[in-house]
């Protein structure tokens, strides 16, 4: 089992920047591939990005070129680095883990709480 366990969220004025973190326990997290969506109410889960076990990224057209996923196997931390954010960014932002890269969300097996990021205009 692993544990996932999201912080950084809060409330940002558009233009601004948040790093949301991604905790693990359980397991390491250095076998796995890490995914973040993101949910606003009334709407279906999105894709943000995800990295591989060796750190390679892809991002979904809503998140390149404003945002950056890193990780720190040796603190068994992802990282969701957002810059420039719109108001439409605003959302619940969900870290999740899965043996194989992967962009539907169906194919994470383990996944945290969330944590809200809003954006003002």
């Amino acid at each position: 089992q692993v544990q996932l366990v999201e912080s950084g969220g809060g409330l940002v004025q558009a233009g601004g920047s948040l790093r949301l973190s991604c905790a693990a326990s359980g397991r390491t997290l250095s076998s796995y591939a890490m995914g973040w969506f993101r949910q606003a109410p009334g709407k279906e889960r999105e894709f943000v990005g995800t990295i591989s076990w060796a750190s390679s990224t892809f991002l979904g057209a809503s998140a390149k070129g404003r945002f950056t996923i890193s990780r720190d196997n040796a603190k068994n931390t992802v990282y969701l680095q957002l810059n420039s954010l719109k108001p439409e960014d605003t959302a619940v932002y969900y870290c999740a883990a899965s043996r194989y890269t992967a962009l539907n969300a169906g194919e994470y097996s383990y996944w945290g709480q969330g944590t809200q990021v809003t954006v003002s205009s």
